[in-house]
């Protein structure tokens, strides 16, 4: 547990690290975000996650980022690198992609897709710690269900969406074809 809480706490620095920098140097590194069907917005795909317009962002992104990742991290340590990459890379193509013009940042698509992921994982494996992790997440982080649906302009619902998908579909792939 241990180490999963070390590895989930760097990414929360890394987090505030970039924003601080940003804010105290004035580099606006929200513009290096997923900007759908440019050639500029292919480089948010990896940087978006790590990118917040505020404050309040990184803050309400923080706790959440730290619980899934933690979570992740300590159940399916194996899994857990191939998870984090191909959930930013999945959802961030989605975003490129499918989303409406603007411009798209914050973790929260990270948070979407590793939610999902565990929540997916204990349907397809269905034993009792994945059955558990499961529950505890739907418990927990159930609300989330509606960030995937159009509200706030300000608020990227469809890297939300893209994330949640791409969480199902990598759990998807993950367990359901070892199970055989």
């Amino acid at each position: 547990m241990r180490e999963a809480v070390k590895k989930a706490t760097s990414i929360i620095v890394v987090i505030w690290v970039i924003y601080a920098i940003d804010t105290l140097l004035g580099l606006n590194l929200g513009n290096y975000g997923i900007v759908p069907r440019t050639t500029r917005g292919l480089l948010g795909i990896l940087t978006a996650p790590f990118l917040h317009v505020n404050f309040f962002h990184i803050l309400s992104n923080s706790i959440p980022i730290f619980v899934l990742s933690t979570a992740t991290l300590y159940f399916y340590k194996k899994e857990a690198p191939s998870v984090f990459l191909k959930s930013i890379i999945i959802g961030g193509a989605l975003v490129w992609v499918f989303a409406r013009s603007a411009n798209h940042i914050g973790i929260s698509g990270l948070i979407y897709s590793l939610a999902l992921f565990l929540i997916v994982t204990g349907f397809i494996k269905k034993d009792f710690k994945s059955i558990l992790v499961s529950a505890g997440i739907i418990f927990m982080y159930g609300g989330l269900i509606w960030g995937v649906l159009p509200g706030r302009v300000s608020v990227s619902w469809e890297g939300h969406l893209f994330g949640a998908i791409a969480g199902g579909f990598i759990a998807y792939t993950t367990f359901k074809t070892n199970k055989k």
